[in-house]
Formats: C-alpha cells, sequence, structure tokens
C-alpha cells in the first residue's frame, strides 16, 4: 500500500442508518471524495460504482465501545473480533450493528485493510479520580468503570482548533447522543457518561444518570426484568419519555407552543446540559472556550441560548445575532469565555486514523 496517499472508507453505523465517507488521505490532509447517509450496507458498494469513484484501499469503522481490552484504535484481525464481540454487554444499542457493518465490509472488500476506531480512545487515560466509579474494588476489576464516548468527535474539535487549542476547553456534544467532556491542555481529563453511552446527561430516548434506586424499585415493585430495563432507560426516557411527542428536538420545538410536556422535555434538556457543563468547569478550575457540537449543538440556537442563559455566573454571554446564525464565535466581546459552534467530523477523524495506520502497517511489512 502506497504511503503518500491512501482511499479511505469511513463507515459510521447508527441504530437507523449509517454515515459514511471516501477520502483521499495523505499524511497533511483527508479530501472528501463523497459523503452521505444510507439505510443499509449493501447500498454502499452501489453508491460508489454509480459515481464512478475508485474501490477503497482501507476501511475504518467507528466503534463505540471495544471494552476493556480495546482502548485504543486498531488493524481488524480474528483476535479484535473476538474481544469486539465479547464487549457487546457493554453498547448492546451500537456494537451489533458496528460488527455486521465489519462483517459485511470484510466480505465485499476483501483487498482493503480494516480498522477500527473506538469511541473510548481520547478518554483511555482519564485521571483515576474521574475513571474509577465507586463500587467494589473485586467489581472494578472486572472493567467496570467510566470509559467516555464521543471521542472521535472529541477529537475532531481538538484538530479543528489545531494551534488555537485552548488549555482549559468544554466541549458539549449534544444530539440524540449528548455529552460534555473536559480537555485539559489537549487531553480529556473527564467527562459525562460513563460504563456506557446512556450514562450523564439526559439525551433524545436515553435517560442519562439515575438514581440506581429508580431500577432497583421496578425489578421489585414492576417486576422488570434486564431487557425491560434496557428498553426503559435506552429506547423510552430523556426527551421522548418526557415529552411523550419524540426525542427529536425539531419536533418538541415545533409542539412546544401548545404542548407542557414538550416544553419540559426541552428546559430538562438544557437544565442537564448546563449542570454537567458548571461541572466540568469545576474540574478544569475556569474554562476558555466551550464548544457546541453535533445536531442539537451545531443547529439549535434555542437550546444553545437557553443552555448558556445559566451560565452567565461564570462569564458566558452570547451574542444573540451571531447565535442565531451559528457565525463563529457566538459569544459577546463582554464574555469571559469564547463560545464556539463547530461541527463534529468524525468521519474525517476515522479516515486520518486509519491512514495512520495502514501506514504504520506498511511500514512494518
Amino acid at each position: 500500500m502506497a504511503l503518500d496517499s491512501v482511499i479511505v472508507l469511513a463507515l459510521n453505523s447508527g441504530s437507523s442508518s449509517l454515515k459514511f465517507g471516501l477520502y483521499r488521505v495523505t499524511a497533511s490532509s483527508a479530501e472528501t471524495l463523497i459523503s452521505g447517509q444510507i439505510e443499509e450496507i449493501r447500498q454502499i458498494g452501489e453508491c460508489l460504482a454509480n459515481h464512478d469513484l475508485p474501490a477503497p484501499t482501507a476501511i475504518g469503522h467507528r466503534i463505540v465501545h471495544g471494552g476493556p481490552r480495546l482502548r485504543h484504535h486498531c488493524l481488524i484481525d480474528q483476535s479484535v473480533l473476538r474481544e469486539l464481540k465479547a464487549a457487546t454487554a457493554y453498547a448492546p444499542l451500537h456494537l451489533p450493528a458496528e460488527l455486521s457493518v465489519i462483517r459485511f465490509a470484510r466480505e465485499h472488500f476483501p483487498e482493503a485493510a480494516q480498522v477500527a476506531c473506538f469511541d473510548t480512545a481520547f478518554h483511555a487515560d482519564l485521571p483515576e479520580v474521574a475513571r474509577t466509579l465507586p463500587i467494589a474494588k473485586a467489581l472494578r476489576a472486572d472493567g467496570i468503570q467510566r470509559y467516555g464516548f464521543h471521542g472521535l468527535s472529541c477529537e475532531s474539535i481538538v484538530h479543528h482548533l489545531a494551534d488555537a487549542l485552548p488549555d482549559r476547553l468544554l466541549i458539549a456534544h449534544l444530539g440524540a447522543g449528548a455529552s460534555v467532556t473536559a480537555v485539559k491542555a489537549g487531553k480529556s481529563v473527564d467527562t459525562s457518561m460513563g460504563l456506557t453511552p446512556t450514562g450523564g446527561m439526559m439525551m433524545g430516548a436515553r435517560s442519562g444518570d439515575l438514581d440506581p434506586g429508580v431500577l432497583i424499585y421496578l425489578m421489585r415493585a414492576r417486576q422488570f426484568d434486564a431487557a425491560q430495563l434496557e428498553t426503559l432507560i435506552d429506547h423510552h426516557s430523556g426527551l421522548c419519555g418526557i415529552s411523550g411527542v419524540g426525542g427529536d428536538m425539531r419536533q418538541l420545538h415545533k409542539a412546544a407552543a401548545d404542548n407542557a410536556d414538550a416544553r419540559l422535555a426541552i428546559q430538562m434538556f438544557c437544565y442537564s446540559a448546563r449542570k454537567q457543563i458548571a461541572a466540568m468547569i469545576a474540574v478544569l478550575d475556569g474554562v476558555d472556550t466551550l464548544v457546541f457540537t453535533g445536531g442539537i449543538g451545531e443547529n439549535d440556537a434555542v437550546a444553545r441560548a437557553e443552555i448558556c442563559r445559566g451560565l452567565v455566573w461564570m462569564g458566558v454571554s452570547l451574542d444573540e445575532a451571531r447565535n442565531r446564525s451559528a457565525d463563529n464565535c457566538v459569544s459577546s466581546v463582554a464574555s469571559r469565555c469564547h463560545v464556539l459552534v463547530v461541527p463534529s467530523r468524525e468521519d474525517e477523524q476515522i479516515a486520518r486514523h486509519t491512514w495512520t495506520l495502514c501506514s504504520g502497517a506498511s511500514h512494518a511489512g
């Protein structure tokens, strides 16, 4: 494989669709040849052929969770596949679909190197005080700890800021999944999600953190089993559960004028984000830059304004016109910290990691 340029197919699988991007990647750039979204992985070959695009020489896969053993981006071989299958219990909402995509890619692009890019990798070196969950040591030895997620998104933000990277950075990735990450000198030092992508702040259909007693109560009083609890906290909670309308913030804004539950869901989401941001400000002993990213973070000016309205105590102030247009920087000149809206570029980050690992493999070979 040539080291100067690699054609990388980045695959980013979700629960109901698959985002993809084809890139020509070098040491200094990732040129987008095509990007989009498809419903099924089987459509990818046809899509590339219809646009007369080259076949990928390497394929990078976004993997939400690699469990306790897979903490860094790596080439996929049989041992990696075994570890991913073993890690399914950590992310049952994501890993089965991601494994299916890997199997398809290996079968239909047998000559292409396959790379696993983990959402947990950015948080692999969390300080012990942030990583450790307050449970018995014997359980912690089994890998029950804070892993953190949205790592590829965080990496893309750090890459985007480059030479302008502040010492104390907060990244609020707000979408169907939502998290807040504290970044000190380019390194993750704490993040709101925990063992699984269900933890932390309230999300589209996921509960975020709950009093553990709620789950015990449901088991005792309502005879909920593990499957019912999982369905509740991953699919029928968050914005969806509170509003009764759905987990899409755009839909809730439309319904809010006549629907008190929709209004409450929006208020609770912004309140939850504000609390997590405030907690991470304490972790960093202040903040230099707050970045909003993700579907809600990038596109919902009303939510950004509501979140920041509760942060005036630490000097956050938005410019209303800039916030409405998401024209960076959206903070006012009086604000004590910069507030930016930066698109998440997970697929580009996957492409860069894939190039790096394939180049290293070529050197080794």
